[in-house]
């Protein structure tokens, strides 16, 4: 009786500089098709990319991608990417369009595939749909001779590079090409629409992201909370309010409530003598503060109170006090 015999020895993997080798040469060969992309734009394709820029910037649908395989996940990571900046936009499965989802498609849209060869077959309902309702279509592939660009109202042709794997078949270097193209037109619209911090805020109110995006003015404290006396007041008087508002620093003001300065622990023990108590507040504070102001996002916050070894920070309008923020409060609303 015949029986396959199983190789005690199998084939040694790589080397641990091997893989690293490896490693570094997809990291090269991307960044090579990275470099190719961006010197494209030097001709045709930065002429089109403007076109694609205002087609979206003028629209008043939403931004519908799709594409299949790797090209279709790239199209959906466009589309988390537009939306969360600001620009609506939606993926539409080419399969299922076939069969319904292209009622997904409105004539006030825009169409978006992505398509490195241009020639694949499911995409042909959409694209002839779009071109049946005038669906303004925009076609990124690398191929400006392929059944899609010749379509497309707006072609963006991508340059042909190497991919990075070696039998030149796994989509590498061109997902990647498609990749840095999508955030280049989510980035252009963003700046164009003039799309700020606080409209981020609103689209990312959740997690990490959400606490870091918050602001100054939603966590200062205000009002009667603030510890705030004018220079003339004696550090007798000063200390009394500084102890009472617990926050291990007093404002001092001048006669129209402009920040003079400010009274920190530090300052006390520097001024220590058996005079500190009768000597005016404006005598022992540091004049000229790092102040923030409301609009600031906590997150900036917390960098001046870490770079600067303190716990607190007073918050100004036209150099008026009109709050402090401490870092527990950035503690806790996860900013820290």
């Amino acid at each position: 009786m015949n029986q396959t015999t199983l190789s005690a020895n199998p084939a040694p993997v790589g080397s641990p500089d091997n893989v690293v080798a490896s490693a570094q040469r997809t990291f090269g060969i991307e960044a090579e098709g990275i470099k190719s992309l961006s010197q494209a734009f030097h001709g045709v394709l930065g002429e089109r990319f403007v076109e694609t820029v205002e087609m979206l910037k003028a629209t008043e649908g939403r931004v519908l991608l799709s594409g299949m395989g790797k090209s279709g996940q790239i199209a959906r990571k466009i589309v988390s990417t537009l939306s969360s900046t600001g620009t609506p936009a939606l993926f539409v499965h080419p399969s299922e369009a076939s069969h319904g989802d292209l009622g997904m498609i409105a004539s006030s849209d825009v169409v978006i595939i992505l398509s490195w060869s241009g020639e694949t077959v499911e995409l042909k309902d959409i694209v002839a749909y779009s071109r049946r309702f005038t669906v303004p279509l925009i076609a990124i592939t690398a191929h400006s001779d392929s059944t899609l660009a010749k379509s497309a109202d707006v072609v963006l042709q991508l340059p042909i590079h190497e991919e990075a794997c070696p039998n030149g078949l796994a989509p590498t270097t061109s997902t990647t090409m498609q990749l840095v193209l999508g955030d280049a037109i989510a980035i252009a619209l963003l700046e164009s629409k003039g799309f700020t911090s606080s409209d981020f805020k609103v689209l990312h109110p959740g997690g990490k992201l959400g606490a870091a995006l918050t602001f100054v003015r939603d966590v200062m404290h205000t009002g009667e909370a603030l510890p705030i006396v004018g220079r003339d007041t004696t550090m007798a008087e000063a200390l009394m309010v500084m102890t009472e508002k617990s926050f291990g620093c007093l404002a001092v003001t001048t006669e129209d409530g402009r920040l003079a300065g400010i009274v920190t622990d530090g300052d006390l023990r520097r001024s220590m003598a058996p005079d500190l108590l009768s000597r005016l507040a404006g005598d022992v504070m540091t004049p000229d503060p790092k102040v923030i102001s409301p609009d600031d996002l906590a997150s900036s916050a917390l960098e001046i109170l870490n770079s600067r070894s303190i716990t607190s920070l007073f918050v100004t309008t036209d150099n008026k006090p009109i709050g402090i923020v401490h870092i527990h409060d950035l503690l806790r609303v996860g900013v820290a």
